[in-house]
């Protein structure tokens, strides 16, 4: 086995914690070494909305008493009172830190609401924050090596920002000129596209990635890519390296100071899926990229004694397959709040208010599925109407992206179409009379704006993701136009929350209850830290990037004495 120099820190996966992490590290004068088994960097993050859900983040209005109301009402029982404290207390020093400090800028993104608008505390705006554009030409030939995002978040591999896509999609004022804007910016971009047809305006999980990449490029922080971690080094109790493979050769790296495992859940490892997760269960539903996220690390803390929690948890979100990507899934965020379409069960009824929380819509499938056996798959029935104003999966509007340009392997796998409900509902095995008295149902609903089964349209939340100019509810339109389209959903996730449990500083605890000195785990490598709680968008990233930095700094300081 080679034996590489010592580090201060070793950091474990490449995603936004694990760069933070890393970079925090060196400005408090360690030598750090980031290790990362694909030959792409930035993991989960960089495929991402790249959002931050942080309350008091010092940027948007907020009291301490609303944030710690709401937190608490979101995560029950699932993680301790210290743990929701202890973000609260450090999400503005974090905020802080990545915008006068790295080449990332984060900043509020305004009038995306809270997940559960029906607990006290819940705000319509504020605690969600998005990054900034990052030129990807500042990473030279790094550009080249980070990981692309999904294409479901691009306009046709044009990068866009979040207010952006909003505006676009519910068609909101000044849409069709923020759009052109979008286009012409990239195809005036001369130079740039002789180099390649991949956007250099960063945006979302790619401008989070990209500006923590560059902070590290400042900096001079090595990162080791195809160099997956095998196992820890323990000495007197103490985790003081790794075992790694590089070039396919086992090397140990040593750390003084402590290892920070970052490296992704394990979503992608269908064994522990099926031990974990609640069933059934598939590791292709996940939205993730494919290879990655397989457990690694989880396991080699539970070899050395860690204690494992929160292992039945997901970050819920129903996906919908999508061949012509790497992931294979795509998560179905955004489309659920357009009106003109439901989701039904094999019964063709509803089950669920559509424009939920992607992740209390995930677990209504599988409550669904326990009581009538037909939720899984569920399917997402839409008119030609709503095809022709409104994205849905794979499926940009049909103005820019008509049913001929459609695969034809797609038709009759996860997509289907027919000129009658009736027929539709035959070709996709759903009850045609439930399926028909569903659309009568929403159509009356469209009309008088209520939805009197499960309130749709009725928060902010709600219509965040909305054809605006629908009235009286923008969530409610009627489906009376045919030809009728049926799209296959199953319940996916964007990552795993079980992991190592760690403390209120990110150490990782043993199965007697006692943190194991110099191990630390953040992000969804580790159980994670707000418990059941998906409380706003970004709400994975954000608590992965606090407890990172709050893991850093512990390390920081108990090197000092």
């Amino acid at each position: 086995m080679q034996s590489n120099d010592e580090f201060d820190l070793i950091v474990a996966g490449s995603g936004g914690a694990a760069l933070l992490a890393a970079i925090r590290a060196h400005d408090l004068g360690m030598k750090v070494l980031v290790i990362e088994k694909s030959d792409q960097y930035g993991g989960t993050t960089a495929t991402s909305g790249g959002a931050l859900w942080i309350p008091m983040n010092g940027l948007g209005k907020d009291d301490y008493e609303s944030a710690y109301t709401y937190l608490k009402a979101a995560t029950g029982d699932t993680t301790p009172d210290s743990k929701v404290r202890a973000y609260l207390e450090s999400g503005a020093d974090l905020i802080r830190y990545i915008n006068e400090k790295t080449s990332l800028r984060y900043r509020v993104s305004e009038g995306y609401a809270d997940y559960y608008q029906e607990l006290p505390g819940a705000t319509a705006s504020g605690r969600a924050l998005a990054p900034d554009p990052f030129d990807g030409a500042l990473l030279g030939e790094e550009f080249a090596r980070l990981r692309p995002t999904h294409p479901g978040s691009t306009l046709n591999g044009i990068g866009m920002t979040i207010p952006e896509s909003n505006t676009m999609a519910t068609k909101s004022p000044g849409w069709f000129g923020v759009a052109l804007r979008v286009m012409l910016r990239y195809w005036f971009d001369i130079p740039w596209r002789f180099r390649t047809k991949r956007d250099r305006r960063l945006c979302l999980g790619s401008a989070l990635i990209g500006g923590l990449r560059h902070a590290m490029l400042v900096r001079g922080i090595p990162l080791w890519l195809e160099c997956p971690l095998e196992s820890l080094v323990v000495e007197d109790g103490r985790v003081c390296g790794v075992v790694a493979r590089r070039a396919g050769q086992p090397v140990n790296l040593r750390a003084r100071r402590g290892v920070v495992l970052a490296a992704g859940g394990f979503e992608r490892n269908q064994a522990m899926r099926d031990e974990y997760l609640p069933h059934p269960t598939r590791q292709e539903w996940a939205a993730t990229p494919a290879g990655l996220n397989t457990g690694d690390t989880i396991r080699a803390a539970a070899a050395i004694g860690a204690k494992l929690e929160h292992m039945d948890l997901s970050w819920g979100t129903p996906t919908v397959r999508n061949p012509s990507v790497s992931q294979g899934a795509q998560p179905v965020f955004a489309e659920r709040g357009f009106g003109g379409s439901v989701c039904v069960n094999r019964q063709g009824k509803r089950f669920v208010n559509e424009a939920l929380s992607y992740d209390r819509f995930q677990l209504a499938m599988y409550a669904e599925h326990a009581r009538s056996g037909g939720a899984i798959p569920a399917w997402w029935v839409f008119d030609a109407r709503y095809r022709k104003n409104c994205p849905f999966g794979p499926l940009l509007p049909s103005v820019a992206f008509p049913d001929s340009k459609a695969p034809k392997e797609w038709w009759g796998d996860f997509l289907f179409k027919d000129q009658t409900l009736e027929g539709l509902a035959r070709q996709i095995g759903v009850d045609p009379a439930g399926l028909a008295d569903t659309i009568r149902r929403n159509n009356e609903y469209a009309r008088t704006g209520v939805d009197p089964e499960f309130g749709r349209g009725n928060s902010v939340h709600d219509r965040y993701w909305s054809l605006r100019s629908a009235k009286p509810n923008p969530c409610l339109v009627p489906i009376d136009t045919a030809p009728y389209y049926a799209v296959k959903i199953e319940p996916g996730d964007t990552g795993t929350k079980g992991g190592p449990a760690i403390t209120d500083h990110g150490q990782v605890v043993n199965t007697a209850g006692q943190p194991i000195p110099g191990l630390y785990c953040v992000g969804n490598n580790s159980a994670a830290a707000l418990g059941r709680a998906y409380a706003g968008p970004g709400c994975t990233i954000g608590p992965g990037m606090v407890f990172a930095f709050r893991a850093v700094n512990h390390l920081a300081a108990a090197a000092r004495g």
